[in-house]
């Protein structure tokens, strides 16, 4: 754990805000290649003023190709390896629930009543129990208690480029795209085989949208340039008996994200990882009071460990929140109530669907760190549309309007992690390209 926190630390040190403007363009034929790549990336943006069950079958198509690279493995951990306060069930997290378990059994002795429920309704109790948990969610959650759960250890399990691509890949990031993004089949996305010349009706099409669809649309271009350049930044560049060298690979950031080479889309790509840094970052501003709380524990049962942990947390989100944010959640979903309510499920409901989507991928280690971000992105979401709950929350006590799982927990700082690494990475390739034409 102690790796972990620090090494979340170290992302504070990220780039916060977007590089000063260059003025006017260059024509392309005396630009940098880092000019190509960035030259987008400045000013304001727009709409801004683990335990893991990686054996769940795809819910949409069978014709999964699973990766049989090495690269594409994953390492569980041994159940030895688990902390005990980990291994408990995933609200058990809290230090007051594990003290209070002999007095329960000692209430439940003196004062035991007859219990048992018939098959049936222990089934419609357990339904009813998904379905209040999964109301305000985004994601769709992995049941912990599942045979097929397992604990990894994320620094074991890096995510970088694993070899996994092509069709197989391309499909996943096309049906949610097109299936997802509220966008009608007559449009297509620019640099689509079949879109033949469309880029601007696409674009005219996206500033057409309200400014709540217009951002699901950037948030999702913005996890996936994200995921994009932490591929090309640990992209395995030699692979021999001695060793393996894993570093930045230059011409397949630029295949990405030139603006030359993807016909204007790279920079436009960048500047929508921007607005996902930003989401992000407001909802860890948000949500600092649920931290905050006296009882709230990151329980392992190691308390020394536990202790240094939260001050570490919340030193974290304390400078988070000094940080002079640009976006305003507060535009979202403002109109009509009917109508606002109606668009708010919509948007909840089809990232859900991109949560369930990723158990397509065929690539483990991808599968891993997709789950992983998807949700935690998820849970920014939820965070930012539940402000009144969490002002509301107790000061002490079970909060029971607003509550984080262990999950949900997990996934937002380490979501938070890698778009932080991202911002970090794009400053490396700035430098790495300055000299390139």
């Amino acid at each position: 754990m102690g790796r972990g926190w620090g090494f979340l630390l170290g992302l504070l040190g990220a780039a916060w805000l977007l590089g000063a403007g260059r003025g006017g363009r260059q024509p392309p034929e005396t630009e940098t290649a880092a000019q190509r790549c960035f030259c987008q990336v400045s000013g304001y943006l727009d709409d801004c003023t683990c335990d893991v069950n990686l054996k769940k079958p795809c819910p949409f198509w069978n014709d999964i190709n699973q990766c049989g690279r090495r690269d594409c493995a994953v390492k569980p951990c041994q159940s030895d390896e688990v902390p005990d306060g980990i291994k408990s069930a995933s609200y058990k997290y809290s230090e007051e629930a594990n003290n209070l378990s002999e007095e329960c059994e000692q209430a439940q002795r003196l004062g035991a009543v007859d219990e048992s429920l018939s098959e049936e309704t222990q089934k419609a109790v357990l339904q009813w129990t998904k379905h209040d948990d999964s109301s305000d969610n985004f994601c769709e959650a992995d049941d912990i208690q599942s045979p097929d759960a397992e604990y990894v250890d994320l620094l074991l399990n890096p995510e970088r480029y694993t070899g996994y691509k092509g069709p197989d890949a391309w499909k996943i990031w096309n049906v949610i795209y097109e299936e997802n993004c509220f966008k009608p089949q007559t449009i297509k996305r620019p640099l689509n085989p079949l879109a033949s010349g469309q880029e601007n009706t696409f674009y005219s099409w996206l500033e057409g949208l309200c400014v709540e669809k217009r951002a699901f649309y950037r948030l999702i271009s913005g996890l996936h340039a994200s995921i994009n350049v932490h591929l090309s930044a640990r992209y395995l560049l030699q692979d021999t008996w001695l060793e393996k060298k894993w570093g930045h690979n230059i011409t397949e950031f630029q295949q990405r994200f030139d603006a030359v080479l993807t016909e204007g889309e790279g920079p436009r790509r960048l500047k929508n990882l921007y607005f996902l840094y930003l989401i992000e970052l407001r909802a860890l501003s948000k949500v600092l009071p649920f931290f905050e709380r006296p009882d709230f524990q990151l329980f392992t049962g190691n308390k020394i460990q536990d202790a240094e942990n939260k001050m570490l947390l919340l030193e974290i989100l304390h400078e988070i929140k000094s940080f002079p944010l640009h976006f305003d959640e507060n535009s979202f979903f403002a109109g009509d109530k009917k109508e606002a309510y109606k668009l708010k499920e919509d948007f909840r409901l089809h990232f859900r669907n991109i949560s369930r989507i990723m158990d397509c991928v065929g690539c483990f280690k991808c599968r891993l760190w997709g789950k992983l971000q998807t949700q935690g992105l998820g849970t920014a979401l939820k965070i930012l549309f539940s402000e009144k709950l969490i002002a509301n929350m107790p000061e002490s006590g079970p909060s029971y309007e607003f509550h984080l799982t262990r999950q949900e927990i997990v996934s937002l700082f380490n979501a938070f992690g890698r778009i932080s690494t991202s911002v970090r990475e794009l400053e490396n390739f700035r430098n790495l390209l300055q000299n390139i034409h």
